[in-house]
């Protein structure tokens, strides 16, 4: 049913929305002074990444969910690690952008791309599209993994917020 389809896709973006409630202040302020290694995507790619991205997952969300006919036994698992995922990614942003914790933040998106795999892993025998549908977050997560890393090491004096 599409409503379904609809709710699955969107519920990712609650957090996305939330994320942008933390970054808005902080992105011309605080991550402004930050040292940020040349690689690194322009400011304006984040927004339009991530909308992507939470609609893909949320799709395949989705997906994995219809074939296992709703929520029952064999969906806590798949949909349990895929729940659990989003909760890490979702605190991403509040504990960098709204702590500057850069350590923590690191911590957690080296957390949250295992779960990423676990998954991708436990989607793959119920749908194989959703599990591909999973890639380019994971893609997305190899290069914010390596940002976080970086602007950790880059910046050791402003990794907490002063309060």
């Amino acid at each position: 049913m599409w409503v379904h389809a609809l709710g699955f896709t969107a519920l990712p973006h609650l957090g996305g929305f939330l994320g942008w409630f933390f970054t808005r202040k902080e992105v011309p302020t605080w991550f402004e002074d930050l040292k940020k290694p040349s690689w690194r995507p322009p400011n304006k790619m984040f927004p339009v990444a991530w909308t992507t991205l939470y609609t893909s997952m949320g799709y395949a969300s989705y997906l994995v969910w219809k074939d296992l006919d709703g929520f029952n036994s064999q969906a806590v698992v798949p949909l349990g690690l895929y729940g659990a995922q989003l909760a890490l990614n979702w605190a991403w942003t509040p504990i960098f952008f709204g702590a500057h914790n850069l350590k923590l933040a690191l911590m957690d998106i080296v957390a949250l791309y295992g779960l990423v795999l676990g998954t991708m892993y436990s989607w793959y025998p119920i749908n194989k599209t959703a599990t591909l549908l999973m890639l380019p977050y994971l893609a997305w997560l190899t290069l914010a993994s390596s940002l976080t890393y970086r602007i950790w090491k880059d910046n050791p004096e402003k990794g907490k917020k002063k309060e």
